[in-house]
């Protein structure tokens, strides 16, 4: 079990490199690399495109979101403009496509983002890492199908994969169940709070008086509270 400072993302020590920069659990990282040899064999190239990352990481993209300085997009992908919205709206906004500082998946090492590389490169596609790459005739929609029957059976599964009121739909976006299950089950949003009440993160008021709503909504993928 991680501790609560590995979950914030505010240390690496649970982790292990896997390839490029990406780190993972140690456990996780095994049930990834079987994974992608069994992919492999049907001609699909499993390739991690974004794995760990820290508090400090999610925290730039967070406040640069925040100030305008990156993008915010409705579900459909319509531009928002921050400077139109109050500050409640706006973190719906930025978690819809990214999470809270700290109450990020990806701190834990258990989830992971991925594509097929291979077949990206061969159509030399300009990838977006978007609903519609995996889709239809998409570079990744082999691999989305492939994940979605056999995934499971080297203990995967996908938090994201239908939008219900929390994050937008990710068909890219692994998780492993086992490992995740056990820091949801010890994550405190007391601990988050403290530590996001030490930070710079923009909205922090807002933020820390729905904080229980917004990791039930967003990290857990619950939806939104009745």
């Amino acid at each position: 079990m991680i501790t609560p400072h590995q979950a914030m993302g505010l240390s690496s020590a649970h982790l292990v490199e896997v390839t490029d920069g990406h780190f993972l659990q140690g456990t996780v990282k095994s049930a990834f690399e079987q994974m992608q040899k069994a992919a492999l064999r049907q001609k699909i190239d499993v390739q991690i495109c974004s794995s760990f990352r820290s508090f400090e990481r999610q925290l730039s993209i967070w406040n640069r979101k925040w100030k305008g300085e990156l993008p915010l997009y409705r579900l459909n992908g319509e531009k928002l403009n921050a400077n139109t919205l109050s500050d409640e709206e706006k973190i719906h906004a930025i978690m819809l496509w990214s999470a809270l500082p700290g109450a990020s998946r990806h701190h834990w090492g258990t989830d992971f983002d991925v594509y097929d590389k291979a077949n990206v490169e061969a159509l030399q596609h300009d990838f977006q890492l978007i609903p519609q790459e995996y889709e239809g005739s998409g570079p990744c929609a082999k691999l989305s199908s492939w994940l979605t029957t056999y995934a499971k059976d080297f203990g995967f599964s996908f938090p994201y994969a239908e939008y219900v009121g929390g994050v937008a739909k990710e068909p890219w976006h692994l998780s492993h169940t086992e490992s995740a299950s056990a820091i949801e089950t010890q994550f405190s949003t007391e601990r988050l709070a403290n530590t996001l009440s030490e930070s710079t993160i923009c909205g922090k008021d807002t933020i820390l008086e729905n904080l229980d709503n917004l990791v039930y909504r967003y990290t857990f993928n619950e939806g939104k509270k009745s």
